[in-house]
Formats: structure tokens, C-alpha cells, sequence
């Protein structure tokens, strides 16, 4: 994939967060994909921060909009190349001051093969 390809990867995968759309959002991703976040590890500390594979995924996200169903990722940049997408945006939870995130997406044949977040 190229650049620009990426970029409406990305965007894709954030109006499907928004939008809370797990099934549309799990399909960004390829079957066997990771995801690493310092959420996953605080609170599920067996998976050392991280999850392998679409139903784990969709677990993870489902939890997610149940325990926080205000959650929605406010987009604050993105740089793209024709193997990875760089995203920053500020994670807006009820109840919670706006958390500034970077999260990293490696993208195989159309699909994210690995997802890493990063933030304080």
C-alpha cells in the first residue's frame, strides 16, 4: 500500500472507533494481528500488555465501550508511509482529563498487522 492508502486506513479505523463499530473496526485487521497498550497491561497484566488475534481484539474493544461509553478519539495528526501510519490524538473519557495518545499502526496487504499505543 502506499501513503495515501494508509491515511484512509487510518481514518477508517478512527471513525469506526467513534463510531464504537467493533465489527468495522476488527476488520482493519489481520487475523492473527497484535495490539500493545499500556491499558491492556494495567488491566489485564497476564497479557503483558498484549493481545494477539481478531477475538481478542473485539474483546478488548467491546470492554472498553461498556465500562467508558463516552469514549471517542479526538485525531490531532497523522504521517503515513506505504508500511506504517504514526496517529496522534487526544483519548476524551467521561470523567477524565483528555490523555494525549501516539499509537503506531503496521499495515501488511491492506490490513494492520500490529498496533502499539503509547502515552504517559
Amino acid at each position: 500500500m502506499n501513503a495515501s492508502e494508509n491515511f484512509s486506513l487510518a481514518r477508517a479505523w478512527l471513525r469506526a472507533f467513534n463510531a464504537h463499530d467493533v465489527t468495522a473496526l476488527v476488520a482493519l485487521y489481520a487475523e492473527d494481528a497484535t495490539h500493545t497498550s499500556p491499558k491492556i497491561r494495567v488491566l489485564h497484566p497476564e497479557t503483558g500488555g498484549r493481545l494477539v488475534g481478531r477475538p481478542a481484539l473485539e474483546r478488548w474493544w467491546k470492554d472498553a465501550i461498556a465500562r467508558l461509553p463516552g469514549l471517542r478519539y479526538e485525531e490531532t495528526a497523522l504521517t503515513a508511509d506505504g508500511d506504517r501510519v504514526f496517529m496522534e490524538y487526544l483519548r476524551h473519557a467521561p470523567n477524565e482529563a483528555p490523555l494525549p495518545v501516539a499509537e503506531v499502526l503496521d499495515i501488511r496487504g491492506g490490513l494492520i498487522v500490529a498496533s502499539r499505543v503509547y502515552h504517559g
